[in-house]
């Protein structure tokens, strides 16, 4: 089912950890599989210098993150933009049909820790903040779904639901 790459970067998964001092942090995430990664980028001179993943998810969440860490480490920014769910898959001898969203978190999670690297250049909020401090909204920004729009811990009421 799974390929010898796929099974090497779950058990034995690369650059795994955060950079508490990140250039630039991407969050990707499935509400209806529950995988969620969070993205850590180091910048020098427009290259991923240093690059570090958490996910929680399922082996081959994992092993994309693990995957994409190391084909974009080195690169520039502009050849990190570059790569595709479909790339990251193909660098693991290919995924199941029912696995191939998990690439997609990992190429979103790139693309978005650039973005928020490029956007504080520009001075824009950082994704980081979801990571400090404690409260609903670094909680939220962790657990996402409806459990996070269900319940406001901050605030301690209830939220309504929307209707279907």
């Amino acid at each position: 089912m799974y390929s010898d790459k796929v099974m090497d970067h779950f058990f034995n998964p690369r650059n795994v950890g955060m950079i508490q001092d990140a250039d630039g942090v991407g969050i990707a995430g499935n509400p209806v599989c529950g995988d969620l990664l969070k993205l850590f980028i180091k910048v020098k001179d427009d290259v991923i210098e240093d690059i570090k993943f958490q996910t929680l998810g399922c082996g081959a969440a994992i092993a994309t993150s693990s995957m994409v860490t190391e084909m974009v480490k080195g690169k520039t920014l502009e050849e990190a933009k570059t790569v595709t769910n479909q790339a990251v898959a193909q660098a693991l001898g290919g995924l199941p049909p029912v696995k191939m969203h998990c690439s997609n978190l990992a190429a979103d999670a790139v693309h978005k820790a650039i973005e928020d690297y490029e956007g504080k250049r520009s001075g824009k909020k950082s994704r980081e903040s979801l990571f400090k401090g404690e409260g609903s909204e670094a909680e939220a920004g962790i657990r996402g779904g409806r459990e996070a729009a269900a319940y406001d811990e901050h605030h301690h009421h209830e939220i309504p639901e929307e209707e279907d």
